[in-house]
């Protein structure tokens, strides 16, 4: 599903322009923003639009907690593959996963919540809706708000992962005042985006990559999906995102780096 490129014929130099960048070094407190009126959780939709061309790559790791006999029968929610290409790429990216996914892959969590090229956000830990219509998911039962985070958290780290922020992702991203409101206390950044890549359930890569260089400015933040059953051409259209948009001066962040500006 990834592309590599190799060179032919006689090796030439590379410029510092050319070679990617070393992996970066996470924050040891990742910055959050002020609550909102009455303790409102805080929203970040994309950072600010500026001189230097930045973009944070975000990928949800999908797995509702009613799935593990759909993983059983063999169903993949996970994506190794596109992990290792961020990895050969050195593409810093926040990483939203829910805790039943951390439950059903806790090496990978591991792995990815270790390596200082990423960051793990909180997904929830059923990827249930938190709020009502929202694509068709089943909803959080009435004040199990906060227990979900909480949950999550904990699954995520009783996994061995050290490199977990404090950033939240709505399922299906729906919410509202109410929402915000009973997550307050958690003191956690719900996290949106500006770019929506359309990887969900997608089957032509180049349509998905399309609509995200599409929709790329300095300072966005692209929701994509690290879930192979749900988003097959994921990681063939990150193959194709990341080249072009070095080529037009873009440099890749994670989140966190994002939100200090």
């Amino acid at each position: 599903m990834s592309a590599v490129l190799v060179g032919c014929g006689r090796a030439e130099p590379r410029t510092t322009a050319e070679r990617p960048p070393a992996s970066p070094k996470p924050a040891a407190e990742p910055p959050v923003m002020a609550p909102g009126p009455g303790g409102l959780t805080p929203v970040f939709k994309r950072g600010p639009q500026r001189a230097a061309k930045v973009v944070a790559l975000s990928f949800d790791a999908d797995m509702t907690a009613d799935e593990g006999p759909r993983a059983a029968a063999g169903e993949h929610f996970d994506n190794p593959e596109l992990i290792a290409l961020l990895r050969r790429l050195k593409v810093p990216a926040t990483v939203f996963m829910t805790g039943r996914w951390a439950e059903e892959y806790p090496d990978q969590a591991r792995s990815i919540g270790t390596d200082p090229l990423f960051e793990i956000g909180n997904h929830s830990y059923s990827h249930y809706a938190f709020t009502t219509p929202c694509y068709g998911l089943p909803t959080v039962e009435k004040g199990a708000v906060r227990k979900e985070v909480q949950r999550a958290f904990g699954a995520i780290r009783a996994t061995g992962a050290r490199n977990v922020v404090p950033y939240f992702r709505f399922p299906g991203g729906c919410y509202d005042d109410a929402t915000l409101r009973a997550l307050g206390p958690e003191k956690v950044t719900a996290v949106q985006w500006d770019v929506v890549s359309g990887d969900a359930f997608a089957t032509d890569a180049d349509a998905v990559a399309e609509q995200v260089l599409d929709g790329v400015r300095s300072g966005s933040l692209v929701v994509m999906h690290c879930t192979r059953s749900a988003a097959p051409v994921t990681a063939e259209a990150v193959a194709q995102v990341v080249p072009e948009l070095r080529k037009r001066g873009y440099r890749f962040v994670r989140v966190s780096e994002l939100m200090a500006g």
